[in-house]
């Protein structure tokens, strides 16, 4: 039984390796590419430090209510002269030893102390959803560098369609030049476009390479790790979908978003800054106890006998009451409540940006659907008026210049309608984001 065992981990060690090198070569989805974003983004990192920074105040805080104690203690030796009673000086030296523990301890302090903690709460609260803004943006910013790549790729695949449909053009025109049914200007006119195709096609390679090249700095991947994407098929069922009405989206939005939620929170932090501001005009109450002792060597009995002797114990209470104090209160007073002003325009301008973003995003898609059924229409009826000059062209009854024309009409159409379909599925997208619905294809 134990060597059947002991064979099972062997085969899963020497496995490992390669299944681990097989998901490594996996293709990226987009879901895929925005969990690793979200997780390994530096922005995203720095927002979790700072986020550290905030727990650790929020920690001492909390410490500050909690009791002091300090010990001390001093050792030391000393040489002076005297004079004797012969008039004669002497010299004369000792080793001294002081000890003493301190403690301190605020009873009061105009609730300064509570009031600081459940701030640093909320400090800490809104730095978390901070955290959630920037993870929420780096998401939007893959969503856009994947959709590119796609929008990319679906045009690289219509260049190099065109390409081929160029050559083949070409060469029956080579065989017209042949027989004498077009001139050498035309000729020449059909092997000018077939060289447009072609800087065509590598201009969108290299704009697909550049794309990929983006969507892979945004995940952080090192430059020797592979990367590729999944290309889904999307349709017009992906371009052609209900819209949310807008009031509902910008809703959901005021509710959900962490930017608001932070924003609110800064509010409420601010509120308590006043109210921590207005301790300072209230009195300070505070306990203190204290334990000395000390020893030398000229005193007489053992060190800690003179310790035993020389024990000095203290207890009070320390009540520090304001009168004149440069107007500190005053003006930390003021200071807090300009504070508090400006979260609430903070929380005004967070709003106003959700509603521009929502509504822009709502606009661009009602845009783009409407301009992908119009491009579809036109995509159709260039298509077949290109299919029937490229017909006639074939046999001789029309001239490359009819031709060129009714195929750059075809491709301006289809060029439109790839770019208003992934344009109408990217504002899609985002709007339902905007509805905490996680974004996929």
């Amino acid at each position: 039984m134990r060597i059947g065992i002991n064979v099972k981990v062997l085969v899963f060690i020497l496995l490992l390796p390669i299944c681990a090198s097989g998901q490594a070569g996996e293709a990226w989805s987009l879901r895929r590419c925005i969990n690793h974003a979200r997780g390994h983004n530096l922005q995203v990192e720095y927002a979790r430090v700072l986020l550290e920074n905030t727990s650790i105040e929020f920690d001492r805080a909390k410490a500050q209510r909690l009791p002091s104690l300090d010990f001390s203690s001093t050792q030391g030796w000393g040489h002076q002269k005297r004079a004797e009673e012969n008039g004669r000086m002497k010299s004369s030296s000792a080793y001294t030893g002081s000890y003493s523990l301190n403690g301190n301890m605020t009873l009061y302090q105009g609730r300064k102390l509570s009031t600081t903690v459940r701030q640093q709460e909320l400090l800490k609260d809104a730095m978390a959803q901070d955290v959630f803004v920037a993870q929420n943006d780096i998401e939007i910013a893959v969503t856009k560098a994947y959709l590119q790549i796609l929008y990319a790729n679906e045009t690289l695949k219509t260049d190099r369609q065109t390409q081929e449909s160029s050559r083949e053009q070409l060469t029956r025109s080579k065989a017209l030049l042949d027989a004498g049914s077009i001139s050498a200007s035309d000729f020449a006119q059909m092997e000018s476009q077939y060289s447009s195709d072609q800087y065509r096609v590598i201009q969108a390679e290299n704009d697909l390479a550049f794309s990929k090249l983006q969507l892979k700095q945004l995940l952080e991947l090192e430059p020797e790790e592979k990367f590729e994407v999944v290309f889904p098929e999307l349709d017009e069922s992906n371009v052609l979908v209900a819209l949310p009405r807008l009031e509902d989206v910008y809703r959901e939005a005021l509710r959900l978003m962490p930017e608001m939620k932070s924003v609110q929170l800064n509010i409420e932090s601010a509120i308590l800054g006043e109210k921590i501001a207005r301790g300072d005009y209230l009195p300070n109450v505070a306990l203190s106890a204290s334990v000395s002792t000390g020893h030398d060597s000229k005193g007489s009995g053992s060190c800690f006998s003179q310790m035993d002797d020389r024990l000095v114990e203290n207890v009070g209470i320390n009540i520090t009451i304001p009168i004149a104090n440069r107007k500190k209160a005053r003006l930390s007073v003021s200071k807090a409540r300009l504070q508090t002003e400006q979260a609430r325009i903070d929380e005004q301008n967070i709003r106003k940006d959700l509603l521009q973003t929502v509504e822009s995003l709502h606009q661009d898609v009602i845009a783009a659907q409407s301009r992908y059924s119009a491009a579809n229409q036109r995509v159709k009826s260039t298509y077949t008026s290109y299919r029937q000059v490229q017909e006639e062209f074939n046999a001789g009854m029309k001239n490359p210049v009819d031709l060129l024309v009714e195929k750059n009409n075809y491709l301006s159409a289809l060029q439109e309608q790839i770019q208003a379909k992934y344009q109408a599925i990217l504002a899609f997208k985002l709007l339902n984001f905007y509805r905490n619905e996680p974004i996929d294809l």
